[in-house]
């Protein structure tokens, strides 16, 4: 993790700050994280990714080493964040590589592209698990307090044998988080006051009922090519989002992980790594050195 961030550059938008991660030539993949974790949950993907082109990640606000304000969070300020990292670094368009909370901004991020006002142009997208629709959409008890009036008090009282034990329930049984990812995702979770930005955060949950089809708009009409690489054993979005996908986005290409939980970058890199890979060079994102 050390390492991961040592390399990264800080970022300003506003009066908030965040750590970019911005590695490798040719096109463009850009990576967003998800909710309670960091952009070093794609340190495992990462020599790949920059092998065969660029690769920039963030931290979202309020998680790992981004600024975490006392005020709310809302999944638009995050696409400002990800829109000004991208042209203040000279990109005008780029492949998307999203997951969780990251996958909900990447809606956001279509969705203006679709309405003709995206600052950066989609060219195509890769989801991992996540909730891009409400209705399948099946929160763990942890989401469901901290969302509710309970949540600042929750997130007061929360530990690190919480955190290990509610991320173990979202991977795969055979696919554990290692010592090494839970200790400092921890670490990185509650640096600067970062528990208190939970309740804040997690209303991305209400807001994916509210802009439920604005958001979904985008992966219906299909306006740019995707895929979605789905740990088929998460609890909250798994086999059954892949299901409600496939129902959904008319041409849906869909690649089941059977044995992986939420996490299936970090559970099991290349298992994501080759159809990751596939998918993006059949989007012609990599030269042909490369």
């Amino acid at each position: 993790m050390n390492r991961w961030y040592a390399s990264t550059e800080s970022h300003s938008f506003r009066d908030l700050s965040t750590p970019v991660q911005d590695a490798g030539e040719g096109q463009v993949v850009f990576c967003l994280h998800g909710f309670p974790t960091s952009s070093w949950d794609f340190e495992p993907l990462w020599p790949a990714l920059t092998k065969r082109s660029r690769a920039i990640a963030f931290d979202l606000i309020g998680l790992g080493r981004a600024s975490k304000p006392a005020r709310p969070l809302p999944v638009s300020l995050q696409a400002d964040v990800a829109e000004h990292v991208l042209v203040s670094r000279g990109v005008t368009e780029a492949h998307l590589l999203a997951h969780d909370l990251g996958n909900t901004v990447g809606q956001e991020l279509l969705a203006r592209q679709a309405e003709g006002s995206a600052k950066v142009k989609w060219r195509s997208t890769v989801f991992l698990n996540g909730g891009l629709f409400p209705e399948s959409h099946q929160p763990r008890l942890i989401q469901k307090l901290l969302i509710s009036p309970l949540g600042p008090l929750v997130a007061k009282l929360s530990t690190e044998r919480t955190f290990r034990r509610n991320m173990a329930r979202v991977f795969g049984p055979n696919t554990p988080p290692s010592e090494s990812f839970l200790s400092q995702s921890w670490q990185l979770l509650v640096a600067d006051g970062g528990k208190a930005a939970l309740p804040r955060l997690i209303r991305y949950m209400a807001e994916r009922k509210t802009h439920r089809e604005r958001w979904v708009r985008p992966l219906t009409d299909e306006i740019v090519p995707m895929r979605l690489i789905d740990g088929s054993l998460d609890p909250v979005s798994g086999r059954h989002l892949a299901e409600r996908y496939e129902t959904l986005v008319p041409h849906a290409d869909v690649v089941h992980l059977p044995d992986l939980g939420h996490y299936p970058h970090v559970e099991r890199p290349e298992a994501v790594q080759a159809p990751l890979l596939d998918f993006l060079e059949a989007q012609g994102a990599f030269s042909a050195d490369s």
